[in-house]
This record gives C-alpha cells, structure tokens and sequence, in this order.
C-alpha cells in the first residue's frame, strides 16, 4: 500500500500533475507516511477522481455536440468510425473545432469572392446601360443620372399636381392627360379661328387668306402713296386732309 502512495505521490508532484490535485492536509486528518518519512495528503483525492470522472463524462457530450455541429456545417463530412469510442481525447475534439473554422473561413472568402464578383458585374451593366467606357466615368454618370432623376421626379410632381391627378398616377396616364388638354386647347383654337373667319370650312378659311393676298399688297401700296402725296405720316389724317381738299 504504501509502495502504491509512493508511486501515486511521484506522480502527483510530475511537473505535468495540476496543481489541483495536491496539497497538504490542513485538518484533523490522517496522513499516511512513505517509506522516508514524507506526509502525503490525499484527503480530497477522491473528490478530484469524481471531477474527473463527471469531465470525462461530459467531454463525450462536448464530443457529440461538436459532432452534430460538424454535421450541419458540412454535411459532406461522413461520421468517423472511431467517433463512438469509448475513450474521448481533447485532441479529438481539437480536431473537430479546427475544422469547422476552416469551414468558416473558406465560407468567408468564398462569400467575399462573390461578392467582389457581384459588384463588377452591377459595375459592367450600369456601363452598358448608360453608355459608360471606362470606370472613371462610372461616378460622374452616376451623379448625372441623380441628377437627371431628381429634375423627371419633380417635374412629375408638379404635372400631378397641376392636372390634379393621384400621387401614384404612372407617368402613362400623365402622358395620356397632358395629350388630352392639348387636344381640347388645338380643338378650341380650330373653333376660335373660324368665329373669327366667319367660316365653319376650311376650304373657305384658305380662299379668304388668298383674297386677303391679293388684295392686301395693292391697298398697302396705294396707302403708301397716298401718304407720300398728303406729306403725312398717320392713317388717321388721311381723310381730314382729303375733306379739306375738298
């Protein structure tokens, strides 16, 4: 028995040995003596034994946990044989962990690849789309096209407004209204004109703007002379003059 304490003494005072699991009695308790005279505590060795046990223990849920976590992380992955071992060591476990970060990190850089990968080709078509040769010109188009956009956005604003039509109106029906009103405006000038020509015809509209033709250069051409003749500068005076003549 005490060759037994001896070994398990010079194993507990190995520098590999936690420090946990040896320490001197401070109490009332019996110390048992090597074959040199040293006083061994072992006192609350069997506590530490239990710990132990109940690590070990969860170190095979630790173990099955990982397991399953590796399962969903990569499912291409298939179980290892030994993974239902009775004896769990850290470096299994280890070994798992390490595994899923790499999972992680190629996850990682293949999501960035894409994402670079996205990014040029939103780049590629909005230069096809707006006529863009060369990456500098990306930006300036770009504020053109805010620009441009913001002068469409409020002039529609102000057309819904003016034609007092809904906010959610599409510019279709914008379209159709503004090409309405102008229609009644060309239908109204169209009636106006022929009030004023006196002719519901166009026929008749084209042979009075011909009589207006070849009257207007003559007439224009006698009041001409008659001025220079009366020495006078306004229509007005012609006919006083000429009564006076008289």
């Amino acid at each position: 028995f005490l060759k037994v304490l001896s070994h398990i003494d010079s194993i507990l005072r190995s520098p590999r040995a936690p420090p946990l699991i040896y320490r001197r009695s401070k109490g009332p308790v019996q110390n048992y003596t090597k074959e040199n005279g040293q006083e061994c505590g072992f006192e609350h060795l069997p506590l530490t034994i239990e710990m132990w046990a109940d690590q070990l223990m969860a170190l095979k849920d630790l173990h099955r946990s990982l397991r399953k976590l590796s399962l969903e992380l990569m499912p291409w992955h298939t179980a290892d044989p030994q993974d239902n071992r009775e004896s769990i060591r850290v470096e299994d476990l280890q070994f798992i962990v390490d595994a899923i970060l790499e999972e992680i990190e190629n996850k990682e850089k293949n999501s960035q690849t894409q994402s670079l990968q996205t990014l040029s080709a939103i780049v590629s078509h909005f230069q096809k789309l707006f006529d863009v040769s060369s990456l500098n010109g990306v930006y300036p188009r770009m504020n053109e096209v805010y620009t441009k956009l913001g002068e469409m956005t409020n002039a529609m604003r102000n057309l819904h407004e003016l034609l007092e039509l809904d906010s959610s109106a599409p510019p279709t029906v914008v379209v159709d209204t503004v090409g309405k009103l102008c229609d009644i405006i060309n239908k109204n000038v169209t009636e106006q004109v022929q009030q004023l020509l006196g002719t519901q015809d166009i026929h008749s509209i084209i042979n009075k703007l011909e009589e207006h033709e070849r009257f207007f250069p003559p007439f224009q051409a006698l009041i001409q002379d008659l001025l220079c003749l009366l020495e006078i500068r306004n229509l007005d005076d012609i006919l006083p003059v000429v009564q006076n003549l008289k």
